[in-house]
């Protein structure tokens, strides 16, 4: 069973899964002296499953290329392909066993490097970093992606966390986004266009029980994306970095659970920047380029 690094301060615990893609396998906030899960926690039995985590990195991609057909520079290359739906899926390292660099009671280091995988799904060499911080009221991650190639490659990241979404509670989101790609089977086809009134996060409003499975963009910046929960006075701020221009919200009937998802990429974006769409957010890194992307999850109240 993988083994769980915890991190804790007054106001924050979380569990680490460094040999799970760097996952989380639960993320707490304590209120009136004991701990509450805001993330969905993961079944013991299930830590060494990204797809079960509390929450998971894409990366060097996010969410699905269609066909598993990667376009670049005049170039085809095929990716290993979801059997399901017959994509490339959310990247390739949730799968796969980071390093530990630093581990303390706050703070976590972890790094990842393409070429200690022989069977790596991605034609670009690549490294990756991600810090985990607890630092007061917020809850930190700062994800480096770097190509370790000799030639330009696109790329993409993201964070696919899953939040609790109680049967039956009112739970409120705000996401501050004033467009949406129309999707077809889940990927996006072409521009954005403005958002539609059932769509329209911009205001808070309770997600009710509708299913979502929404790619959002046109991002206000700053303003963060924010996540309630009335009943318990619980209140959550979720800051990104600009890099990240898209947030996907996926709540499928039914289930105790919300994906509130900040990406760098749309949905397809690839497909999308090979068709000459310039609006999908793959970003191109020349050989030893860097980029880097921070999200701080803030405990705004609890009670």
């Amino acid at each position: 069973m993988p083994s769980v690094h915890t991190l804790q301060n007054e106001y924050w615990q979380a569990g680490v899964l460094p040999e799970t893609g760097a996952s989380l396998a639960f993320g707490r906030i304590q209120q009136e002296g004991a701990w509450h899960d805001v993330l969905r926690p993961t079944p013991e039995a299930s830590t060494g499953n990204s797809s079960a985590c509390s929450s998971f990195v894409m990366l060097p991609w996010c969410n699905r290329i269609k066909g598993g057909v990667l376009r670049f520079d005049g170039q085809e290359y095929a990716l290993r392909t979801a059997k399901d739906d017959g994509t490339a899926r959310h990247g390739d390292v949730r799968g796969r066993a980071w390093q530990v660099e630093i581990a303390e009671a706050a703070r976590i280091r972890l790094t990842f490097r393409s070429s200690d995988y022989a069977d790596i799904n991605w034609p670009f060499p690549f490294s990756a970093r991600l810090d985990y911080t607890l630092n007061g009221r917020e809850f930190i991650w700062a994800l480096m992606l770097k190509n370790e190639s000799d030639h330009p490659a696109p790329a993409g990241f993201g964070h696919h966390p899953y939040f609790v979404r109680p049967v039956g509670e009112e739970v409120e989101v705000q996401i501050p986004c004033g467009e949406y790609f129309p999707l077809t089977n889940f990927m996006a086809t072409g521009e954005p266009q403005p958002i539609p009134p059932e769509l329209d996060f911009r205001k808070p409003r309770d997600l009710d029980e509708r299913e979502l499975n929404h790619l959002l963009t046109g991002r206000i910046i700053p303003q963060p994306a924010k996540l309630a929960y009335p009943a318990r006075r619980i209140r959550l701020a979720f800051h990104s970095a600009p890099v990240f221009a898209h947030w996907l919200i996926f709540a499928p009937q039914g289930q105790p659970f919300v994906a509130l998802e900040p990406m760098t990429n749309a949905s397809d974006g690839f497909n999308l920047l090979a068709d000459g769409h310039e609006g999908g957010g793959v970003f191109i890194l020349q050989p030893g380029e860097e980029k880097m992307g921070i999200v701080r999850l803030v405990l705004e109240s609890a009670g």
